[in-house]
């Protein structure tokens, strides 16, 4: 598939389907001040209630899915609304960079970028310096859990309050986990999508996607140096009784490895982070969906997290699937689960 897209203009393809998820600019919000600002450089918007509020606000920088190739401000405009006016939170939108224009570590930098921007002008804003969460989902997730891992590890900025990663993409090692098997031609996200995605971001293409699908892109002794943090049986058996045929990975291939070696960095999977690191990460919610290639990443870093001592909040939606939430009151239609998976986020921002 991913070489029929080469062949047939990838860019036409892309440009087509951010065509299709650009959104609509909305109008006035009676309850939220809403501007378009840059952070260092990098776009934003701002969603500020309007109501006073008795102490300072907590903060939630937001980074939008899209594989790391679509969405915008304008596509995320009623969820960021949605979290601002419901927590009573200041929500900040974050416009990185695009793949496969802008290559890893591009929409990293600008996310990392934004934030610290963000955290160092805090008093504009109202926002307790103590109460700023990351957020995202998909590939937002991705890079949420990427700079709060960054941010972990540093003294001269305030500790981040919380990480919220919806149905995060958090691994490109493994995309023969049960839930690629179970889910492989589920929509939103195809199994070949998700290889084509991260591709996309990590070169610009995605030239040898057949044998990343294969698992013939890592060598042996890294697979089983990540095999303590990435395999089936880090999966609770419950999530593997809809058909799982585990396959043994193609023989390795160098000159593929050469061209996708950067996946073992922990800001483009991180997943592969270190324990030193994943102790230090703030409380985190994770939500899953059930019919989503992407569960088991959530599933596998929620043990991760929780095997350092990390608090974890886990909201599961079984008839979920992947991008339920983005969905929410798009173009006048909802999942009842998408809102449920919408509450969940802003009930666990008001227990912080």
């Amino acid at each position: 598939q991913g070489r029929i897209l080469e062949k047939t203009g990838l860019c036409s393809q892309i440009t087509f389907g951010r065509y299709v998820r650009q959104g609509r600019k909305l109008g006035e919000d009676p309850k939220l001040f809403i501007q378009d600002l840059q952070f260092n450089k990098v776009p934003v918007r701002v969603y500020q209630p309007k109501a006073t509020s008795d102490g300072r606000r907590r903060g939630i920088i937001f980074f939008h899915g899209g594989g790391w190739v679509f969405g915008s401000l304008d596509t995320y405009e009623k969820v960021c609304r949605y979290l601002a006016r419901e927590s009573e939170s200041v929500v900040v939108s974050v416009q990185y960079r695009l793949a496969p224009e802008h290559k890893y570590p591009a929409a990293y930098e600008d996310c990392l970028n934004a934030t610290i921007h963000f955290m160092k002008n805090i008093e504009h804003y109202g926002v307790d310096p103590a109460n700023v969460i990351v957020c995202g989902d998909s590939a937002g997730g991705n890079l949420a859990a990427a700079v709060s891992q960054t941010l972990a590890g540093r003294s001269d900025l305030p500790k981040l309050r919380a990480q919220i990663l919806i149905y995060p993409g958090l691994q490109a090692l493994d995309f023969n986990l049960p839930s690629y098997h179970q889910n492989r031609g589920v929509p939103l996200l195809f199994r070949e999508r998700a290889a084509f995605f991260a591709l996309q971001y990590l070169n610009g293409h995605a030239l040898h996607m057949q044998e990343v699908l294969e698992g013939s892109h890592i060598p042996p002794d890294m697979r089983l140096k990540y095999r303590k943090w990435v395999s089936p049986d880090n999966i609770p058996e419950k999530f593997k009784v809809r058909g799982v045929k585990p396959l043994r990975p193609s023989d390795f291939i160098a000159e593929v490895y050469e061209t996708v070696k950067r996946f073992c960095e922990p800001n483009l999977c991180p997943l592969l982070a270190e324990d030193a690191v994943v102790h230090q990460l703030p409380e985190s919610f994770i939500l899953t969906c059930e019919y989503d290639v992407l569960r088991d990443d959530g599933l596998l870093y929620k043990k991760r997290l929780e095997d350092n001592g990390v608090r974890v909040t886990w909201y599961h939606l079984e008839d979920g699937f992947h991008g339920i939430i983005s969905l929410y009151d798009y173009c006048g239609f909802s999942f009842p689960s998408g809102k449920r998976g919408l509450d969940s986020v802003v009930n666990f921002l008001k227990s912080l």
